[in-house]
């Protein structure tokens, strides 16, 4: 009902001032989970570069790897569903690769840091469980492939989404040119890809490129806890199943996804979860 959704709203509302104050830490990216109040099972990977608008170093890549081989070895019970977020404190979800640091890379080191990406954001997209991308600030060329790796994305009120790399004379190469196709079309990803404009959050839902956009200072964390919530109060197996049914059966034919599908529910019926 209405009322109930103006409850759950301002419980999120209440639960995003909570979770989005974070103590000082030296790490570039780290997860936060498990603290007082917070939904069970919700997972949050924060980028921690505020001052260099979470540009993608080195170090937050090597972070951000430590970050994911933890995930993949918590039992799904307490990884239900991943946010991935900025710490406070920034105008950015993550601005791309750090370029400054990129100029002094030799070409093999540019060519390995980029491979290193493109895993890292690989493994973020074959996680088990739903990812959120919560984008609240600049999501440009690595920080929006970043949020195409994950299954759902949502912006607020600052959000400001592009792929700018053909401008450098290069191109997306973390993904972007895979993963832009099949959220928003063949047609729409050249467009935005050869040009690099830059999308406004009610730009970016008009194409689909986000799930959803509250025009709020930390709308896209309000909306991504808002739907991490809804998810977490569902069978962990069940969601999983879910997600790896939809993502198997978009890369076939329909006969073979229906027998993915089949094997899929197979999979939950023994479940202790049901």
């Amino acid at each position: 009902t209405n009322h109930q959704h103006q409850m759950f709203a301002r419980a999120s509302r209440s639960l995003v001032r909570r979770f989005y104050s974070v103590a000082v830490r030296e790490e570039e990216a780290f997860l936060e989970f498990g603290l007082e109040g917070q939904p069970k099972g919700v997972v949050q990977i924060v980028l921690n570069r505020a001052s260099r608008k979470n540009a993608i170093s080195r170090k937050l890549l090597s972070d951000l790897e430590v970050c994911l081989q933890e995930i993949n070895s918590m039992p799904a019970g307490d990884a239900r569903v991943v946010i991935v977020r900025a710490a406070p404190g920034g105008n950015a979800f993550c601005a791309g690769a750090d370029l400054k640091e990129r100029k002094s890379m030799s070409q093999d080191e540019a060519r390995v840091f980029v491979s290193r990406l493109r895993s890292a954001f690989t493994s973020i997209e074959k996680l088990p469980m739903p990812t959120i991308a919560a984008i609240d600030g600049f999501a440009l060329g690595g920080g929006l492939e970043l949020a195409l790796s994950c299954d759902l994305r949502y912006s607020g009120s600052a959000g400001l989404m592009g792929l700018p790399e053909t401008g450098l004379a290069i191109i997306p190469g973390a993904g972007g040119t895979q993963r832009l196709t099949p959220v928003v079309g063949i047609a729409k990803a050249k467009e935005l890809i050869f040009t690099g404009n830059r999308l406004t959050p009610s730009e970016a839902l008009a194409i689909g490129l986000i799930n959803g956009f509250k025009d709020t200072e930390l709308g896209g964390f309000e909306y991504a806890l808002e739907v991490a919530t809804k998810i977490s109060l569902n069978g962990p197996i069940g969601v999983r199943s879910a997600k790896k049914a939809i993502n198997l059966g978009s890369q076939t034919d329909i006969t073979s996804g229906l027998a993915i599908e089949e094997l899929c529910y197979q999979e939950v019926i023994p479940t202790k979860d049901r």
